[in-house]
């Protein structure tokens, strides 16, 4: 089987359309693997993976974790509070020092944009990106992709609602871009004061701030966190008047069309983007999405190191 194009995923421009299929086609494959009783396999044994999470995360830093466990890698875990940044040590040195130890692989989430790349430049090792600011988060557009794609079939022609807080959402800077360029109808929606000077280079058709409008002809309606921790200013009023104007509730899942599905990267704040009714609907795809994401990151990682005589 031929592998991927890329040696790092940095970037969902990384990968070209043969890629994604690749890694999606793969993924479905340990998805019955995760079906089992049994869920390990002996794919990466002997391969080691540092998890550099320099920024908090639950579901990206657990579910790459259980991926490796899953696939029989060596792990190591280390956070900005136990690592030697907090004396002082450059992120180029914690990639060297961790490049003399002859890792295979490194799993990435810093706050600030571009660290995966000065990451990638400055060791042998193999890197993923798992967030980086405001830039990219691009395992977790492929999960959101398996999703859809497990769904509907199909991107092409699909409308996408992307809704909330655009301009602060790694999320976007991945998915959108994604949608676009598989062929699905990217719409932003969002308040002026939450969307960036560019929404066309993020991968945006369209742009409204009027969500009621469009919900009746939306087939996925992907609802972002307000991102608290990296807004600078306050864009808007209160969370009640945006959980009024942008979160979806009973009288809005009412106007969504029978077919369509709601996703969120999660965490989800219960009563701003989406009302406990909706979190618990049976059109959300959110226990699936996490599900698919234990599934894409086994694929990459097994995509980018499990080949034989890499």
């Amino acid at each position: 089987m031929a592998g991927l194009s890329c040696t790092n995923l940095l970037s969902m421009r990384d990968l070209d359309r043969q890629d994604i299929n690749l890694i999606l086609d793969t993924a479905e494959t340990f998805a019955e693997v995760n079906a089992r009783t049994i869920k390990k396999l002996p794919t990466l044994r002997g391969r080691t993976i540092v998890n550099m999470f320099m920024e908090n995360s639950t579901r990206t830093r657990s579910s790459f974790e259980l991926a490796q466990k899953r696939l029989s890698a060596d792990s190591l875990n280390f956070s900005a509070a136990s690592s030697s940044t907090q004396k002082g040590e450059s992120l180029q040195d914690t990639a060297q020092t961790l490049s003399a130890m002859h890792c295979d692989l490194v799993v990435i989430r810093h706050r600030y944009a571009g660290s995966p790349y000065l990451i990638s430049q400055n060791m042998q090792a193999k890197v993923i990106n798992a967030g980086d600011g405001k830039h990219e988060h691009p395992t977790q557009a492929l999960l959101d992709l398996m999703a859809i794609r497990r769904h509907f079939g199909h991107f092409d022609g699909l409308k996408c609602a992307i809704v909330g807080d655009i301009a602060h959402s790694r999320v976007v800077g991945s998915l959108g871009y994604a949608l676009h360029y598989l062929g699905a109808e990217v719409i932003f929606v969002a308040p002026q004061t939450l969307l960036p000077a560019r929404p066309d280079l993020l991968g945006a058709d369209r742009v409204t701030s009027d969500l009621d409008s469009l919900l009746p002809e939306l087939d996925v309606c992907y609802m972002l966190r307000i991102q608290q921790e990296r807004i600078e200013s306050s864009p808007f009023p209160s969370l009640r008047e945006y959980a009024m104007l942008y979160g979806i509730d009973r009288r809005r899942l009412a106007l969504l069309d029978q077919a369509a599905v709601i996703m969120h990267p999660g965490p989800v704040n219960r009563g701003v983007e989406l009302s406990s009714e909706a979190v618990d609907n049976a059109r959300n795809l959110l226990l699936e999405q996490v599900a698919d994401g234990v599934c894409v990151r086994m694929a990459l990682m097994y995509l980018m190191l499990g080949e034989v005589g890499d």
